[in-house]
């Protein structure tokens, strides 16, 4: 089956609005959490152009790389080291406006410039982590976090 985005020009916010039922539209009626994963970090790349989009999920005490749209990355990140693993350990959103910046980042590519990371939770749980890294320092704001906490949120009801 052939599927088809619709990508908008407009604001940031717009941009999200637009896509959110047509992500909802695309995996809402899938079960398998690979797929939905893949179509999840596709939809944004394509729409955003982020240089990295993908998910890690939490296995054996660490993280896991699954579904990705972008260069090849780490395949697997410990507990508490770099973004995805702060953001895992304290459960929360981070933005870096400049990846150099973070103490200990985790240089998977050096065109990475800043990235926003999003905590998957089920059950009280954090299971797995949206990664986005963008080649432009700065690239991520409130906008973003607001969005793509919403999308995870629902993505979490249907994985």
């Amino acid at each position: 089956m052939s599927e088809e985005l619709s990508i908008i020009q407009g604001s940031k916010k717009e941009q999200y609005q637009s896509l959110i039922p047509q992500i909802k539209a695309l995996i809402g009626g899938e079960t398998d959490r690979i797929a939905n994963c893949a179509n999840f970090t596709a939809v944004l790349k394509e729409a955003f152009h982020f240089f990295w989009v993908g998910f890690y999920f939490v296995k054996e005490n660490e993280l896991v790389l699954g579904p990705f749209q972008g260069p090849i990355a780490c395949t697997r990140i410990q507990k508490g080291k770099g973004v995805c693993g702060t953001s895992w350990v304290n459960n929360e959103v981070l933005i870096v406006d400049d990846v150099d910046a973070f103490p200990g980042h985790i240089a998977c590519s050096s065109l990475s410039k800043s990235e926003i990371v999003v905590p998957l939770v089920k059950n009280g749980e954090v299971f797995a982590i949206l990664d986005v890294d963008s080649e432009e320092l700065a690239t991520f704001d409130d906008i973003d976090k607001q969005y793509l906490t919403e999308l995870c949120e629902w993505l979490v009801t249907i994985i």
